[in-house]
């Protein structure tokens, strides 16, 4: 398929739902070869490869959880990734005081050591090729330093995603590589519950929370122009929480 990614290969973690899948076929549809990692659900991995595949695009899959300790494990189930998406990190909601060690750890690792991780492994490739793109997920209202009542571990680890973003944009920008941060605002996807979703309609602008539709559609634009590079963009009709 012809695009303005043919040739290129791309890697979306997180790629089997949500904005990571929506994603994902994007890149397929633009000419990218895709390789999408899941955590669990043969179902949802091969519904997401034949999805690239039935739209004329080329793509590949595997299994494999997500965490620090694997990402050696991912990087090796595909080639070496022109394009680079990280989208998936687990999340909890609680007050400071009831976040645990354990909480503290588990959120920072897979929340901003794991894209770390993976960034150092493939950089030096894309900079070699002197092309690459590498596009991070924050979460809402982490486009900037903020105070969070209940999500204080998992925010303040998206929120330093910016610097990882801004850091690799001043080496490996004059080397033809971008990373950017994408901070989607309330997003509904198969994922959301009923409280989630009610909490959505409650707090976005208008009462229409974003679908992950939506989030891929700017993320994608971000990754086509290389003119936009160590970018922390909040996509979120402009919500405050």
């Amino acid at each position: 398929m012809e695009g303005i990614f043919a040739g290129k290969t791309a890697l979306v973690i997180g790629g089997t739902g949500g904005i990571g899948r929506a994603l994902a076929l994007r890149l397929g549809a633009r000419g990218a070869r895709v390789f999408v990692q899941g955590g669990s659900s043969q179902e949802r991995l091969e519904g997401t490869v034949q999805a690239i595949r039935d739209a004329g695009g080329e793509a590949g899959g595997f299994l494999c959880d997500a965490g620090p300790e694997s990402a050696a494990r991912i990087l090796d189930q595909a080639p070496p990734p022109d394009i680079l998406v990280c989208a998936w990190g687990p999340y909890k909601r609680a007050p400071v005081e009831r976040l645990t060690s354990r909480d503290w750890i588990f959120l920072t690792a897979n929340n901003l050591a794991l894209p770390g991780i993976l960034i150092s492994s493939v950089l030096e490739g894309m900079i070699n090729k002197k092309w690459g793109r590498i596009l991070l997920f924050g979460s809402t209202n982490t486009d900037a330093i903020r105070g969070f009542a209940t999500t204080a571990a998992y925010s303040a680890a998206k929120t330093a995603l910016g610097v990882v973003a801004k850091s690799v944009a001043l080496t490996a920008g004059p080397h033809g590589v971008t990373c950017n941060v994408v901070c989607p605002g309330l997003t509904d996807t198969e994922y959301t519950d009923e409280a989630a979703g009610n909490y959505n309609r409650e707090r976005s602008p208008g009462g229409i929370p974003l679908n992950a539709d939506e989030i891929a559609e700017v993320a994608v634009e971000i990754l086509e122009h290389p003119q936009v590079n160590g970018a922390i963009i909040p996509v979120d009709r402009g919500l405050r929480l």
